[in-house]
């Protein structure tokens, strides 16, 4: 398999994740960082060992001519990095969110496919080793029909005057908890069970001192049939932050299998006790290795040229939801994502 050569655009606090798992990848190498504060760029590339930092990511691309750029920055830069990468024939790995507009997203998609490069969406929440056994168990049958899907978030890092201090942006963000959070459980609620068919969503600020909602209660049905519900607030849990921040539940016909906020499955098979259900998981890396789990399964897409879970298209389908939670929050009314998106 080709070593890919990539290079970085960011160096902000998630990013150190994301260098942390490509040193561990053997299919692919960071060459490069770039980041608009040259003393970030700098301290960053020599704590990863990454051999050359920028300012200018334009400059960068132009004299390491990397395979893939990965993108660690804020939303509303995404649009215009995802060009810069596509000029450069190189891949555009983006993290989520994946722009603030849908008009940006499907941007984005197009000039990659005009480009014949890929767009990969850095979405790590479906790969954390939990969601991937709960799906194991779904495909053998141990939970049977499912009916009922349920994630409750609580953390605690919202509160006071000076909310969210490991990323304090998120305090200006005019659009929060759905866009920078929740969509993660949607596309991981998508993962499970498949497409969602409508939603109705209600959201609310608790702390005055930020700019978008920091709670929101929606619920989901699915073309699967199972019904879902997601009750998410950044104000009233523990800090530090849980693992899995929250509790995640899915029922089926023939068992229950609950996330508790460590990490730990616990499967109940009707009519006995719940037990804890053992799977293999680490305390290695991000949220059980999964930004790893996620990167390496990008490397491994780039190489054979197949679509990844998340690519750039097929992540249209978790943004359409998130954009019709905030539509049906607006309106009252339950909104069909798939409605939506002819709308727009």
């Amino acid at each position: 398999m080709k070593s890919l050569k990539g290079a970085l655009i960011g160096a902000g606090y998630f990013a150190g994740f994301q260098a942390e798992a490509w040193n561990r990848i053997t299919g692919a190498r960071i060459v490069a960082v770039a980041d608009t504060l040259p003393d970030r760029a700098q301290q960053f590339a020599s704590q990863w060992n990454i051999p050359n930092a920028y300012t200018d990511a334009a400059e960068m691309l132009a004299n390491e001519k990397p395979d893939f750029v990965d993108i660690a920055t804020r939303p509303q830069s995404h649009l215009e990095l995802v060009k810069l990468a596509a000029a450069h024939g190189a891949h555009a790995i983006c993290q989520k969110p994946m722009a603030p507009t849908w008009e940006e997203c499907l941007a984005m998609v197009k000039v990659c496919r005009e480009a014949k490069v890929q767009l990969l969406i850095h979405e790590n929440w479906r790969w954390q080793p939990w969601y991937r056994e709960i799906k194991r168990l779904l495909e053998r049958g141990r939970l049977g029909q499912p009916f009922h899907v349920a994630f409750h978030m609580r953390t605690g890092d919202g509160r006071g005057g000076q909310p969210y201090t490991v990323q304090p942006y998120f305090r200006e963000m005019p659009r929060f908890i759905l866009y920078e959070v929740v969509v993660h459980f949607i596309d991981t609620f998508r993962f499970l069970l498949g497409e969602v068919s409508s939603v109705f969503c209600q959201i609310g600020r608790v702390n005055p001192v930020i700019q978008g909602e920091d709670y929101a209660l929606v619920q989901l049905k699915f073309h699967t049939g199972p019904h879902g519900l997601i009750d998410a607030n950044r104000i009233s849990g523990r800090f530090p932050v849980d693992l899995a921040l929250g509790t995640f539940r899915l029922e089926g016909d023939g068992a229950t299998i609950r996330l508790s906020p460590d990490g730990q499955l616990w499967l109940t098979e009707y009519g006995k006790d719940e037990v804890r259900h053992e799977f293999p998981t680490t305390e290695q890396g991000y949220k059980g290795d999964s930004v790893m789990a996620t990167q390496e399964h990008i490397v491994n897409c780039l190489n054979t040229g197949q679509p990844s879970e998340s690519e750039g298209e097929e992540y249209l389908k978790t943004v359409a939801v998130v954009f019709a939670c905030y539509r049906s929050a607006e309106n009252q009314q339950t909104v069909a994502p798939a409605d939506w998106l002819i709308a727009k």
